[in-house]
């Protein structure tokens, strides 16, 4: 992790697009700001982790097991009627 200090009004630029800003300093409190293109996706980190812990719970609502998937598919094949065949 690289550690800077900042000055109110001072920033740090991240890649060509993306500046961060120190805009004011309250007791504990930074406010900062953050410039970045419409395209990149800021967000606090708590709201990040709650969308990331929400992708997951979602994601495995159910284990599937994939040999039980191939097993019926492959049933479900067998059990298929054919193409008609062309009798000549």
């Amino acid at each position: 992790m690289l550690i800077l200090t900042r000055k109110i009004g001072e920033g740090i630029i991240l890649g060509d697009d993306i500046r961060i800003a120190v805009l004011e300093i309250r007791g504990k409190q930074i406010r900062i700001g953050i410039e970045a293109p419409s395209d990149v996706v800021v967000l606090r980190e708590e709201i990040y982790q709650r969308i990331q812990e929400e992708n997951l719970r979602a994601a495995g609502v159910r284990d599937v097991d994939l040999k039980e998937i191939t097993k019926i598919w492959k049933q479900k094949k067998e059990n298929e009627p054919g193409p008609p065949k062309n009798s000549e």
